[in-house]
């Protein structure tokens, strides 16, 4: 065993025994971390506006503090990208993490001094837990890659500018930089086809063995890979112990990636986000995420079919149950307050506290009333080519509200497909099948023939890729939504396939 990897795994107990420390008393930890957050911040504008200096409990900020999006947020976002200081948090940030909004355009979420460390130290526990659970720590001398945007930084009034995975790429550790992969140059390549291609190029004949990226995107490369060597990804790197992914649901492209992969991969899913590094898989044996209570984040949360209306309840850690669908807010050492992420998430378990990505408040279909959410399109659909027999690269459902000849309305499905099922109805009644099971509202409109079942419509190979192409999104941390409630994704995918 190397130093490196002995290192590692003395760290990695360390580590793990802070983590129980924390998760074991998880009120308690929550209550110092908005006790210091509300501290801090008294003296900003925002604080002053808030109030703060008069928060003595967390019912002083529900009721002082309302639920803010970025659009409600924006006012004191645009001064700090405007160079002031003191406004969301002390001082000025020392990033923008830069990203793409549906209502405000682009979107500039602060990282602070304080709040820049919890990003870096998460994605790194994460991988410690792994080798403390395993006991396995040899990968750490092999190569690694990250598959990510661009690391090179733009200003804006002093504050440098960038994607969020590019702003993490200039705090990899120095005892890593020797096993980073891709080079700096090909990491800078903006356009991402060429990107993948130069990545292909540097790690073909590497010892890779941690790979990490957005499914579909690491999906691109391993294909990549496999028409270039005629092998699977296990065979071609086989030092690959560990896959770390995040972004999207992964279920959907498991069956696809066993598929690419040849072989049993170890796998961590992660939470990260611009706004914070929520969560992260510590467990293999576990289902869910644990959630970071202990990195300079306040949570609360409200039940999402509460949400719109005029006065949620707003709960705290000790409140949340299992089972429940709830929209995420975080308070941030950022300076983002009671901040609507857009998420919503499930807990798995609340001993520790762990978490699944349910969808997205925004992101579902009710065209009908139905409330279909993304963790009930992702089960629908594995569970259908379960049963039939499919791999799918990607997919989107969208309501057809008016369709022609005088039809029921139904729930479109688009869906690429690596490998097609033999009998497309049968999948599409196998999903209909499973959705009705999990969403008694889907149920009712079918069972009282408001709905029919679903239709499934072919994407063409690299359709979707065309598409995020096409709207300038290919690659990096852009995701193609599961769902949507109107027709403008389905609209322009119809025409391409038309074409």
């Amino acid at each position: 065993m190397s130093l490196k990897a002995l290192g590692a795994k003395i760290f990695a107990k360390r580590i793990r025994k802070k983590i129980n420390k924390w998760a074991s008393d998880p009120v308690g930890t929550q209550e110092r971390v908005f006790r210091d957050l509300i501290k801090t911040a008294q003296n900003t504008a925002f604080g002053q506006d808030h109030d703060f200096r008069n928060i003595k409990t967390y019912a002083d900020f529900a009721k002082q503090v309302p639920i803010r999006d970025y659009e409600a947020l924006r006012p004191y976002v645009d001064r700090v990208v405007e160079g002031e200081s003191d406004i969301l948090w002390p001082g000025k940030p020392l990033y923008f993490a830069k990203t793409s909004g549906t209502t405000s355009g682009a979107k500039y979420i602060p990282l602070t001094k304080a709040s820049m460390p919890t990003h870096i130290n998460a994605a790194r526990n994460a991988i410690l837990c792994y080798i403390e659970e395993s006991g396995k720590a040899g990968f750490v001398d092999g190569k690694m890659i990250f598959l990510q945007g661009s690391p090179e930084l733009s200003e804006k009034n002093g504050v440098k500018l960038g994607r969020l995975s590019g702003i993490v790429a200039h705090y990899v550790p120095q005892y890593l930089q020797k096993n980073r992969m891709p080079s700096w140059e090909t990491n800078c390549i903006e356009d991402w086809e060429q990107k993948v291609e130069a990545i292909v190029e540097e790690t073909i004949d590497q010892n890779m063995s941690i790979i990490s990226g957005i499914p579909p995107w690491v999906q691109m490369y391993f294909e990549r890979l496999q028409q270039r060597t005629n092998k699977t990804i296990g065979e071609l790197f086989k030092g690959f112990e560990l896959f770390i992914y995040g972004g999207v649901n992964f279920e959907p492209y498991r069956k696809t990636f066993e598929n690419l992969i040849g072989r049993k991969v170890a796998g961590i899913e992660l939470y990260p986000a611009s706004e914070g590094f929520f969560a992260f898989q510590d467990r293999q044996d576990e289902k869910g995420m644990l959630l970071q209570l202990d990195s300079g984040m306040f949570y609360e949360f409200v039940k999402a079919d509460e949400f719109f209306d005029e006065n949620p309840r707003r709960l705290t850690i000790g409140e949340v149950e299992t089972g429940v669908n709830y929209v995420m807010l975080v308070s941030t050492s950022a300076g983002l307050w009671a901040y609507n992420i857009g998420d919503t998430v499930m807990f798995t378990n609340t001993n520790p506290y762990r978490v699944v990505v349910s969808g997205r408040i925004k992101h579902f279909i009710s065209a009908f009333g139905e409330h279909v959410i993304g963790k009930e399109v992702d089960q629908a659909l594995r569970e259908g080519v379960e049963e039939v027999g499919a791999m799918i690269n990607d997919f989107t459902v969208a309501p057809q509200v008016n369709p022609e000849d005088n039809e029921l309305p139904y729930h479109e499905w688009f869906i690429e497909f690596k490998e097609l099922p033999k009998d497309i109805d049968a999948l599409a009644l196998a999903i209909d099948k499973s959705l009705r099971n999990q969403n008694t509202y889907y149920d009712d409109l079918i069972e009282g023939k408001i709905l029919k079942t679903l239709k499934i419509t072919v994407v063409p190979n690299e359709g979707f890729k065309n598409y995020m192409k096409s709207i300038g999104k290919l690659g990096g941390q852009n995701k193609l939504p599961r769902l949507s409630n109107d027709r403008n994704i389905a609209d322009a995918l119809s025409v391409m396939i038309d074409k």
